[in-house]
């Protein structure tokens, strides 16, 4: 895979990740992993993250 498909390919991930965690917060879905319950400040977090991680991505795949 070249480099710009597969910056492509991780911006498209990166805003999946970030749409599930606006979804989250706005559907107050609750994440329960191993027992433990995810807060949902870590989703305001994901988003933030999430969201420059895919500006990134798409930006540099220019």
């Amino acid at each position: 895979m070249k480099q710009e498909a597969y910056i492509k390919v991780t911006g498209i991930i990166f805003s999946v990740v970030t749409i599930l965690h606006v979804l989250r917060l706005i559907l107050g879905w609750d994440v329960i992993l191993g027992g433990w319950q995810l807060p949902v400040w870590l989703s305001f977090v994901g988003v933030a993250l999430g969201g420059f991680l895919a500006y990134s991505a798409f930006k540099f795949s220019k």
